[in-house]
């Protein structure tokens, strides 16, 4: 096999896992490494889990030591209202970073909830609208790619449904490669008693009109025969299991070892193989990859190298490699989706835990007005009861059990009390602020000797206010649904991301959507990559993935990603092509200077030597 590879992608997640796929599609040799061990197949997770009697999202998977995956169970809240962090992430809030992330081969796209909503044309221009940073591309630039992505993940929404109620410009005579995945029964429920009501926002001009919108899926739904290209494996339709996190037994549910299984024969996997630095020469040009695996160091040299870790990763190993921080931005503008909750139970019965976790929302609040004075947000109808919100099941029980109720009664009180449990996630953009960062933590290391990430995590007044309006929103939809509000957010452990805005209490999840680490930009002096994902500083090395966007809006940002490295894979080719071309004589380019505080950090030395270069 030959020395060198034409690409190295650093991770096989989405990003990766798209780029690799199209590269090798085109007869380039990519080598992908992979920090975390090989995935189980679906159905064997999904037993695990079962036999386990469930867990946290991450429990059900391969963890490896080498390369850990922080978890929810990381946090906890304390009762003054503060919290404790525990595991691999450092945290110096004030506030946590509170998701997660899966370091497996297929990474957090094999846990995640499948919904796959595009972005508004909105929020790519939220620098004009005085909060975050505007993208170097507009929607229509993505446009394109979002219907591939769509068709590579196998996305099941309705075209006409995105258009009318989302506002989205989707070109005429567009499909979706399947059906709409069908509403709940909650869904149809709240959508009898909220369709044409209106509600205030506080702090919105004008009342907003409701409608429950069914959410774009990327799980297989029924056959679209509008749709001129099929998905590439039609599959079995989505059998409504209830667990898609942390697993579809199924297989309907899209996650990135789908994709693997297109790879070309010039496309190489790696697993157990952590990257530790990116290696340039004199010049900026990116050489190779230094990774640690099997207690040896080992050295690949390439072309070209895509970094496709995660936003917290890929800020780690620029940090780590002392690369790209020209503009003192790499690690900096740190950003997830902060989910309020509320919860209660309805008059009657909804049928709670069956299906996707989430099948369809309320649009009206991602965009409009109200976006100047308070964060957006897109609300989540729950099909999980309070699962995510106060507890599974079994806390119900347990709590019947602790009063002495039992037998018939027991079982008569569980089926009221579960049966109407319904949840609404209010799902907040939250924008770019420098102060939200990733650095190296100076003192500790992860068992392979490497600077564990450190982080300071913030929510803005325009957050907080955001949440203040959802809570206002939520107050009147549960009176137009006549259900009672069991919302607490009471200081302990169940909620380490508690705060206070204007004398009233809020608490929040993180929704596992982390992005801005490696924003893209117009200029090199404020951003770390170009609209291509590709670095200011080094020609031939790309940081792709969600902390590449200057905003998130409002909706799960996987499907973005996805168009995202779809684009940038284009783009990618192309660089090979010139690689591999004539010869054209120029001056080089004089190595960029590193920010203050850049140096690369010194590789961990392991007990034996490599045992290869190549």
């Amino acid at each position: 096999m030959s020395a060198r590879w034409d690409a190295v992608v650093v991770g096989a997640g989405f990003a990766g896992s798209l780029v690799a796929e199209r590269l090798g599609a085109q007869g380039w040799r990519v080598l992908v490494l992979e920090a975390g061990h090989p995935a189980r197949p679906a159905a064997a997770t999904a037993t695990a889990y079962r036999a386990a009697g469930g867990g946290t999202p991450t429990s059900p998977y391969p963890l490896s030591e080498d390369a850990p995956s922080p978890d929810v169970g990381d946090l906890a809240g304390r009762p003054d209202g503060g919290f404790d962090a525990t595991g691999y992430l450092v945290q110096h809030g004030p506030l946590p970073y509170a998701s997660g992330y899966l370091r497996v081969n297929g990474g957090t796209g094999l846990l995640w909830t499948g919904l796959a909503p595009r972005m508004h044309p909105e929020d790519f221009r939220t620098g004009d609208l005085g909060h975050g940073r505007n993208w170097p591309i507009g929607y229509h630039d993505l446009e394109p790619y979002y219907r591939l992505a769509e068709r590579e993940l196998g996305v099941a929404a309705d075209a006409d449904q995105q258009r009318e109620a989302v506002g989205l410009p989707i070109p005429d005579g567009y499909a979706f490669p399947t059906r709409a995945i069908p509403a709940s029964y909650l869904d149809r429920r709240l959508a009898r008693a909220l369709d044409g009501r209106t509600v205030r926002d506080p702090a919105a001009p004008e009342a907003a009109s409701l409608a429950v919108v069914p959410t774009p899926h990327a799980r297989h739904g029924l056959p679209n025969r509008r749709a001129g290209d099929a998905p590439h494996e039609p599959g079995t339709p989505c059998a409504g299991s209830a667990s898609c996190v942390p697993i579809c037994p199924s297989g309907a549910k899209y996650t990135p070892l789908r994709t693997q299984a297109r790879w070309a024969p010039t496309v190489e996997l790696r697993t157990d193989a952590v990257a530790a630095r990116v290696l340039a020469d004199g010049t900026g040009r990116i050489t190779g990859v230094d990774y640690l695996s099997g207690g040896a160091a080992h050295r690949v040299e390439a072309d070209l190298v895509v970094l496709a870790a995660h936003a917290i990763e890929n800020a780690r190993l620029l940090l780590l490699s002392g690369l790209a921080n020209r503009s003192d931005q790499v690690g900096r503008n740190l950003m997830d989706h902060p989910a309020l909750l509320t919860w209660g139970l309805m008059p009657d019965p909804v049928g709670p835990y069956r299906g996707p976790g989430s099948t369809s929302g309320l649009e009206a609040f991602r965009f409009g007005g109200g976006r100047t004075r308070r964060a957006p947000f897109r609300v989540e109808i729950g099909n999980w009861g309070w699962s995510w919100a106060a507890g599974p099941p079994q806390v119900e029980v347990a709590e019947l059990l602790a009063a002495g109720v039992r037998g018939k009664e027991l079982r008569e009180r569980l089926g009221d009390r579960l049966g109407r449990q319904f949840a609404l996630q209010f799902e907040l953009e939250q924008p770019a602020d420098p102060a939200n960062r990733v650095t190296l933590d100076p003192d500790r290391r992860d068992r392979l000797g490497l600077p564990r990430p450190a982080l300071h995590y913030d929510l803005s007044p325009y957050v907080r206010r955001g949440m203040a309006s959802a809570r206002a929103v939520s107050d009147q939809l549960f009176a137009l649904l006549g259900a009672e509000d069991h919302t607490r957010y009471e200081a302990g452990p169940r909620w380490p991301g508690r705060l206070e805005h204007e004398g009233r209490p809020y608490a929040y999840r993180g929704a596992g959507h982390a992005g801005g680490t490696h924003l893209m930009g117009d200029s090199p002096t404020d951003s770390v990559v170009d609209q291509w994902q590709r670095c200011w500083d080094h020609p031939n090395l790309y940081a792709v993935g969600c902390g590449s966007m200057p905003s998130l809006g409002t909706s799960n940002p996987s499907l973005t990603m996805a168009a995202l490295a779809l684009r940038s894979a284009d783009r990618i080719h192309r660089d090979l092509l010139a690689l591999h071309g004539p010869v054209t004589i120029a001056e080089p380019a004089a190595p960029a200077a590193p920010a203050a505080g850049a140096a690369p950090v010194d590789l961990p030395v392991p007990a034996r030597r490599p045992t290869e270069s190549r």
